[in-house]
């Protein structure tokens, strides 16, 4: 065969649908000549069609095939045959079920070729048999369901579980080897979720662990790595090569985390080896960041390593591929400690000595060459010889592009490519490489992991180009973002469905995503325990379970396909002219984008539109955010403690960041600002605009009354404009776009706990995270001290109670809103608690909670982050007045929450679950919500009593503002601390239920007018 074992489908959209060789898996089953291929596509739990080929005539087909499917169809004898793009098709359907099944029939020479899935899915299931017959990919058109914006994660799953264990082993290799890290890290991890607990003989632990941790280590998940590599250590055993494998992959963890030393020192420890072995590797030499090579596999797997011969690796063989990575390692330290002639002698036999197992014909070892191609390159840059370099860049380039195609390591040999083309002053042409590697990433997650620094000089060139804006804002779109913006795109989506029953289809399918992936976790996790008759009854239960959600879940989407709507795959990127056509005159979008240790602004208006590269560092940004935080807020000895303002810092930081567009910014009254690195941490609207307010608070505290905490008069950023918070460009224009709520009822206000007493029935105060020591619980203390309903039951006041409701004491409990019914029905939710988002100590891991009273059997007295995603909203805005609520939630939280992605970043914690919930937009705080001189309940207060006719960020900016102007509350504590991450635009309190139909039907005609631009 031409095609891959594994190979995409359709034209433009190749990432949608996926088709995975499962011939393996039939030999026990059928004829040695016979091959079948599972159909799988994004989104869907379950494989959504299958291909058959039968060599020679076979008179029991049909009934061969059915007792594979796994669902039983009944097909009708007459009427139900037609013709389509030159193929018979039957209609069929689901025994069990109202839904359609095709089952498509192709005779070519003497192979029998037979095609069935869900009709709903018919455009993949026959590009798929289309291409297998003719052995290649045939272009074409998948419409399909699909709910995700990016996920190759969950694709990278489906495809996991379709395949056998081994066989996805492969697959995660070769996701490896080709640079796609998010996707291989995906593979291994659904393996330990289907092996765990099972004595599975394809799968060698010590293997499996070393390559796991690397890939987490790869996607900067270093506590999930530390925690894969410290498996690995206990089950490693004498076998030299997996010894070696984990030292030098250990060693690249540690890189990657930028702790040279300690990889130095790890990459030296011996191993138990004969002396020669040892002596394969020099002492004390400087191993760095270039050391990237991955292999894979020990003897148990080395057939699974994907070369194009198919043929086993015998362990001499491996022995060599294993020394001639570790020759590379000393090359590449030769080199950076400027011994070029002994590096380029390491890396020549490095290279000839790789390239000698098997004539070279191993594809996993294209990587090793191309690292070492890339090598010599820079060893022949540095000594004048450029044409010799860039041909070896351009071999390097040629390599993946052969064995690799469209995957990611070719962008990072593009980059590479075009990083050295800058540098020879070949600006043209470095600039149409690096074109590519943008276009090739824009809407995938994690696209640029490892390359990041090799697109640095591409932003310096664009940045230095006054005409260039629009090449830099789409080039920035493919930098990580936090997975917030990820959720938020996905409710904008629900939100564009145009019906109830569209939306509540799609919320549907992502609950059972979330539910199938927290059954997984509990499936894993059994496996890691005692196995026990009963343990292994459980486990059986749950893989039940698991079936029965996957198949909800894909009926769902067949469901969902009715809605044209949702058959068209939503980019992520939006281009300049698409977001300058949905913001007003009077706005200003500000997007940071940090590259390596550079920082790059973007600044856009209604006229104007430029880049620039900021006068600081991402390094020197995060030690003076750190400084600016500890003025306002830092923990000392058991308390939180505010010292005056570092009004300098922050002066300098407005400099630093803003100067080249102050002006412009100056003359506008609403700020849409994309953070990025620390000033996820840190709302811009405490800078400081002008240096008069710096000089003349320095003169004032000088005087003998002087007080360092008045800061009345200071021009803040946000002293005349209007901030929101975006996640992406994309999202923000989506959310502005989003229909408004459509609430019956106004205002929901949930806060004051009830104090626990005696009588207090406790079923346990949730662990940060689950299977944690008892030194994870929170301290039954911080149920002992409620917020006040104060602020609560102010803005019910102007509100009026007939559009509003205010639970709190005991009624405010996590099992009641949890199973409060009509919540879904409020446009505002207003919390007045304690929100638990750092966890108790250090090494417990981030699983962020809002406090609530305890309530029945099964109460924890915590609405938590997982809980909260489950929540049915339809909320204009959720007022989180709480503590640090724009903090984040660890990856392990997230990921038992059923969420895939994201995790460990400011923001995609609870303001994450909100958004997932159902809220358009959510007011969070970056630091403990004050309360002395009753700072938070005026400046929540003032929201409300100010609130009619203006928008959420207007009567956010007023109320603030009275702060700022009483000299005991003008610090930035008092009144910085809450940003908006949305729309601030949007209506907060309507002057009357007219107003709030007149926002309506503004939003729908804007909506209309985006849709005919």
């Amino acid at each position: 065969m031409i095609l891959r074992d594994s190979f995409p489908i359709g034209s433009g959209d190749g990432t949608l649908c996926q088709v995975q060789d499962r011939s393996l898996e039939n030999k026990a089953k059928a004829s040695i000549f016979d091959r079948s291929w599972a159909v799988v596509c994004r989104d869907s739990a379950r494989p959504v069609g299958t291909v058959y080929a039968f060599r020679s005539p076979e008179t029991d087909v049909m009934q061969r095939i059915a007792a594979q499917r796994q669902d039983a169809v009944t097909c009708l004898e007459t009427g139900s045959q037609e013709r389509i793009e030159g193929v018979d098709r039957k209609i069929c359907k689901l025994s069990e079920e109202p839904v359609s099944y095709s089952i498509f029939e192709q005779q070519q020479g003497n192979v029998q070729y037979v095609a069935e899935g869900l009709t709903a899915y018919d455009s993949a299931t026959l590009l798929a048999l289309k291409s297998i017959v003719a052995n290649k990919i045939v272009k074409g058109k998948i419409d399909v369901a699909s709910t995700s914006i990016e996920d190759p994660f969950a694709f990278a799953r489906v495809q996991a579980l379709t395949l056998k264990p081994d066989q996805a082993l492969a697959e995660g290799y070769r996701r490896n080897l080709s640079g796609n890290y998010a996707e291989a890290a995906a593979f291994f991890e659904t393996l330990q979720q289907r092996t765990a607990g099972l004595d599975d003989q394809d799968i060698n632990p010590e293997e499996y662990f070393i390559n796991r941790a690397l890939q987490k280590s790869n996607l900067g998940e270093f506590a999930e790595a530390d925690e894969l590599f410290q498996q690995a250590r206990a089950v490693i055993s004498g076998n030299v090569i997996n010894q070696k494998l984990l030292r030098n992959f250990e060693g690249m963890h540690l890189l990657n985390q930028g702790r040279f030393d300690d990889a130095v020192e790890r990459i030296n420890l011996p191993v138990d080896a004969s002396e020669d072995q040892k002596n394969a590797l020099l002492k004390d030499l400087t191993i760095t960041v270039a050391i990237a090579t991955r292999l894979n596999g020990d003897d148990k797997t080395a057939n699974l390593l994907g070369f194009n011969d198919e043929l086993k690796l015998t362990a001499p063989e491996r022995a060599e591929i294993i020394d001639a990575q570790a020759l590379q390692l000393i090359g590449t330290a030769q080199r950076v400690k400027g011994d070029t002639k002994s590096a380029q002698q390491s890396l020549t036999t490095a290279y000839n000595q790789a390239i000698a197992v098997r004539d070279g014909r191993v594809t996993s070892i294209t990587r090793l060459r191309t690292q070492i191609l890339s090598e010599l390159a820079l060893i022949a840059e540095a000594e004048g010889e450029f044409a010799n370099a860039e041909q070896l860049l351009r071999n390097a380039l040629e390599l993946v592009e052969i064995q690799y195609p469209e995957t990611r390591a070719v962008n990072a040999a593009k980059a590479k490519l075009a990083s050295y083309l800058l540098r020879q002053e070949k600006p043209e042409e470095a600039r149409l490489l690096y074109r590519e590697v943008v276009d090739n990433s824009l809407g995938q997650r994690a696209a640029i992991t490892g390359i990041a620094n090799q697109l640095a000089p591409y932003f310096e060139l664009l940045s230095d180009d006054p005409e260039a804006a629009e090449e830099f804002f789409k080039a920035s779109q493919v930098l990580v973002r936090p997975g917030v913006a990820e959720t938020q795109a996905s409710l904008s989506r629900e939100l564009s469905g145009g019906t109830d029953e569209a939306a509540r289809l799609f919320r549907q399918s992502g609950n059972l995503d979330r539910s199938i992936e927290r059954l997984r976790m509990r499936f894993t996790a059994l496996g890691k325990v005692e196995q026990t008759a009963a343990t292994n009854r459980r486990r059986a239960d749950l893989a039940a379970e698991i079936a029965e959600l996957e198949r909800s879940q894909q009926l769902t989407l067949v469901s969902l396909s009715q809605y044209p709507q949702y058959r068209a795959i939503a980019s992520s990127a939006i281009s300049l002219p698409e977001l300058r056509d949905r913001m007003t005159g009077a706005e200003a979008y500000l997007r940071m984008a940090i590259v390596g240790d550079d920082i790059f602004m973007f600044y856009m208006d209604e006229g104007f539109a430029t880049a620039y590269k900021a006068s600081l560092g991402a390094s020197e940004l995060d030690q003076q955010v750190d400084t600016i935080r500890a003025s306002i807020s830092a923990f000392e000895n058991g308390q939180y403690v505010t010292y005056p303002f570092d009004i300098e810092s922050s002066r300098k930081l407005h400099k630093a960041l803003l100067t080249p567009i102050a002006d412009k910014l100056a003359s506008k009254t609403h700020l849409i600002f994309e953070p990025d690195g620390a000033m996820l941490r840190l709302p811009i609207n405490l800078l400081v605009a002008d240096d008069q307010s710096v000089s003349e608070y320095l003169a004032r505290v000088e005087q003998p009354d002087g007080d360092p905490f008045d800061y009345v008069g200071v021009q803040w950023l946000g002293t005349d404009t209007n901030v929101s918070t975006a996640v992406s460009a994309r999202a923000f224009a989506d959310a502005r776009n989003a229909p408004s709520s459509k609430a019956s009822r106004q205002y929901l206000g949930l806060g004051s706990n009830k104090p626990v007493g005696n009588e207090t029935q406790i079923g346990g105060v949730r662990a940060s995270s689950q299977g944690l020591d008892a030194s994870c619980n929170w301290a039954i203390d911080e149920w002992n001290k409620p917020i006040s309903d104060a602020e609560l039951y102010q803005a019910r006041s102007i509100i009026g109670q007939n559009g509003s409701e205010v639970l709190t004491g005991s009624a405010f409990s996590d099992d009641q809103i949890l199973q409060k019914s009509d919540i879904s029905e409020y446009r505002i939710l207003h919390f007045a608690t304690h929100g638990l988002v750092t966890a108790p100590r250090p090494s417990c891991p981030a699983k962020p909670a809002l406090l609530t009273s305890f309530g029945g059997e099964r109460s924890d007295g915590l609405l938590a982050f997982d809980e909260i995603f489950d929540l049915k909203l339809d909320a204009d805005i959720v007022i989180l007045s709480a503590c640090d609520t724009a903090g984040k939630a660890s990856i392990q939280a997230t990921r038992e929450a059923g969420v895939s992605s994201g995790g460990g970043t400011a923001l995609d914690g609870l303001v994450r679950s909100f958004i997932g919930a159902g809220s358009r937009s959510v007011l969070a705080s970056h630091w403990p919500a004050p309360d002395d001189f009753q700072a938070t309940e005026r400046l929540i207060g003032g929201l409300f009593t100010d609130g009619k006719g203006q928008s959420v960020a207007t009567a956010l900016r007023i109320s603030q503002k009275k702060l700022m102007e009483d000299p005991i509350t003008s610090h930035p504590y008092y009144w910085s601390g809450f940003a908006i991450i949305g729309d601030g635009s949007r209506p907060f309190l309507p002057d009357s239920p007219q107003d709030a139909e007149s926002a309506e039907m503004q939003s729908s005609a804007n909506q209309k007018v985006s849709a005919l631009k």
